[in-house]
């Protein structure tokens, strides 16, 4: 048995509408922690209008809502939480932002520093990766599974692990003390479809 979770992220461009069943149908396929919604290079209007369609979505049932780069959106919005990397909202500033009853949580690559600071700066979890090629996101990063095993053994914070993650690949980062796997392709992109794809991940992870 492990505590190891599913977090998923949206597709970087997406019609709210047209996506809102395919949420569903992923949330109903399986348990999952949170959402990630991770649109980018959108309007403040059009990233308004995703999350007041999709966030209650997750909500009714009982899946966090996090927004990606923009904690004060995530706040007049009501989510619950936001996600911020290096070229965002410094962790600070995030944190001030959020406040103290909303999750932040922050990309640290392969950096044990940015990770230490993160903790310190305020972040309710760490995300290292990637830790494979993943046909979602270009990054020249690779993650070795190690870090997850230094960070959970030396910090309770909770640690996500991305990039590339699969049921194929995952049992590695698994053992090594992922609290989370953070995917996008391994559902959205899923032959039979989102549902199986969360089957599939949550499978892979409780056979870890």
């Amino acid at each position: 048995m492990t505590d190891c979770q599913l977090y998923l992220i949206t597709p970087e461009s997406l019609d709210p509408v047209a996506f809102a069943p395919r949420l569903a149908e992923a949330l109903d396929g399986g348990p999952v922690a949170a959402v990630q919604l991770r649109l980018k290079n959108v309007a403040d209007d059009t990233l308004r209008r995703a999350v007041d369609i999709l966030q209650p979505v997750a909500h009714a049932r009982d899946v966090a809502f996090i927004l990606n780069d923009r904690p004060d959106l995530a706040v007049s919005c009501g989510c619950d939480g936001a996600h911020v990397g290096m070229d965002d909202t410094d962790v600070a500033t995030a944190r001030r932002i959020l406040g103290d009853d909303l999750q932040l949580g922050v990309s640290c690559y392969d950096s044990r520093d940015m990770a230490l600071r993160a903790g310190e700066g305020g972040a309710d979890y760490v995300a290292f990766g990637a830790f494979f090629p993943s046909p979602s996101k270009e990054t020249e990063v690779r993650a070795d599974p190690s870090l997850l095993t230094w960070w959970s053994s030396m910090i309770e914070l909770p640690v996500v692990a991305i990039g590339g993650i699969t049921p194929a690949n995952c049992a590695p980062l698994v053992r090594a003390g992922a609290d989370f796997l953070a995917v996008i392709s391994a559902v959205w992109s899923h032959p039979d479809g989102p549902a199986a794809g969360v089957r599939a991940m949550n499978a892979a992870i409780e056979a870890a």
